[in-house]
């Protein structure tokens, strides 16, 4: 009986040190806990719940991340009490970056390159029949006159509401172009404003709004189709856009009236940001967020689903499944690669 039971105990031990490394390279985070932060703006969760989800593949153990304003995030991240976001908009951010912000974390991959686009779309139709190219053709009263909705001679147009930072830029392009007797700022907020806008839109009127990417605006009104991206009269930065100036006029917009398109606003990529201690440590979550990319269509049509009423956390955890499901060798590629990486 003694023997038998060396000889499980040996079998045992074999058992352990076969399946150990095998493990230890198939879940290469076990034993680490992960702290991230996410964006305070919702078109933000599902790529950060994809990342989340590629970790927790990777044995990570990866809490609920925490949601921060972006000069908040970026001194956390710094100073390591959080390990990363998904939500880096660059050039836009550079400004909110504390000092000698590039020592302690650093950008990795491009979620989307060029994917954070904003500016002015119009319906197709009364662009075409007003030949509408740039806000200064609202200058023309019959334009002004087709796209007021409220009788005050102005042309309303679905903006940011206050405290966003577009709301600042669309105030200085109304002062800079002198549009304040010819535009209406609508400023309520974003979602309600753009409910009203597209239920008018779908019953005939036109419709004129401020936009950004990833949005469901720009998936439910397809530019092209539907809108067009239009102009600013000519590049007049604020201070704080200066030094990306030449990311304000940008070619190859899908449905954009002229190409290349004078946006107004600056053209950014958006990019995850990690604190380099953690990535130093954890070779394979950074090559996972070097990889990892995503169409800009797909983040639209999943902010349409959220649009629509589907954005708990377990909503956006199925927007999740499905991705992966349908784009299954794209996502274990990533996974093999992190893998590799930490071998």
């Amino acid at each position: 009986m003694k023997g038998l039971k060396q000889m499980i105990a040996v079998a045992a031990m074999g058992l352990v040190l076969s399946v150990g490394p095998a493990m230890a390279v198939d879940k290469p985070g076990a034993g680490t806990t992960v702290n991230p932060a996410r964006a305070t703006w919702n078109t933000g969760f599902f790529q950060e719940a994809l990342v989340r989800r590629g970790l927790e593949e990777l044995g990570y153990k990866v809490k609920k991340p925490k949601d921060l304003a972006n000069p908040i995030f970026y001194k956390s991240v710094a100073l390591g009490d959080v390990d990363y976001w998904t939500n880096g908009w660059f050039p836009n951010h550079d400004s909110q970056l504390p000092k000698n912000f590039y020592e302690k974390a650093g950008k990795h991959g491009y979620v989307v390159k060029a994917g954070g686009l904003q500016g002015y779309l119009v319906s197709k139709k009364e662009a075409d029949k007003y030949n509408i190219q740039s806000l200064d053709d609202f200058k023309r009263p019959e334009v002004q006159k087709a796209f007021d909705s409220n009788g005050d001679g102005k042309a309303d147009l679905t903006a940011c509401p206050p405290g966003w930072g577009c709301e600042g830029i669309i105030t200085h392009h109304m002062d800079v172009y002198d549009l304040d007797d010819s535009i209406n700022p609508v400023k309520a907020s974003y979602e309600a404003g753009m409910a009203s806008a597209m239920a008018n839109y779908k019953s005939g009127a036109p419709i004129f709004f401020y936009t950004w990417a990833p949005n469901w605006t720009i998936f439910k009104l397809k530019p092209g189709q539907d809108v067009v991206w239009i102009n600013v009269p000519e590049i007049m930065a604020t201070e704080a856009q200066k030094v990306a100036e030449d990311r304000m006029t940008v070619s190859g917009i899908e449905g954009a009236v002229s190409d290349p398109i004078k946006l107004g606003f600056v053209v950014s990529d958006i990019q995850i940001v990690a604190n380099k201690k953690f990535t130093d440590e954890n070779p394979a979550a950074q090559t996972f967020f070097e990889l990892f990319t995503l169409p800009l269509g797909d983040i639209n049509e999943q902010n349409t689903k959220m649009n629509e009423g589907e954005k708990s956390d377990k909503h956006i955890a199925g927007h999740v499944d499905e991705w992966i499901a349908a784009n299954t060798d794209t996502w274990n590629g990533w996974l093999e690669a992190a893998r590799a990486a930490a071998k």
